[in-house]
């Protein structure tokens, strides 16, 4: 799926269920990343995931659902990639390029358990407590 396609099939909610993983949610950064600043990419995923996970009938709870602090971690590491080694001719091949961003644990190096699946951390953003997200000093 090339990546306009990849973009219109999340924003409208076809996207097949069976197949967003990990990797879909890396893309769908990384597309929102070239076409906003951060700030408006994470708006945009976050609202996209909520509706996409209310149109397929994704359960709210503790540990499932739509979680702040792990979508905005996952985009500022994206955006730290994307501005530290700039863009890939797709979103297919940016992530095939930044194996790093494929390790769906690496969180766990900046958060720790209790502070990641607090409540506070699944409604808002909250800093991690192990060591901070990286920032790039390009953007």
């Amino acid at each position: 799926m090339d990546d306009d396609a990849l973009l219109k099939a999340f924003e409208t909610c076809a996207f097949p269920f069976d197949q967003w993983h990990h990797d879909a949610h890396i893309k769908i950064a990384y597309l929102y990343l070239r076409r906003h600043p951060l700030d408006q990419a994470i708006a945009k995923i976050r609202a996209g995931i909520k509706a996409y996970n209310a149109a397929n009938q994704v359960p709210e709870g503790p540990d499932r659902g739509y979680h702040e602090t792990m979508t905005q971690a996952w985009v500022r590491l994206v955006h730290l990639a994307l501005c530290e080694y700039g863009p890939a001719e797709t979103a297919e091949k940016f992530f095939e390029q930044h194996p790093e961003l494929s390790q769906k644990k690496v969180l766990r190096l900046f958060y720790s358990r209790d502070r990641f699946m607090s409540p506070q951390a699944k409604a808002g953003f909250v800093e991690p407590d192990l060591a901070p997200l990286p920032r790039s000093s390009k953007g």
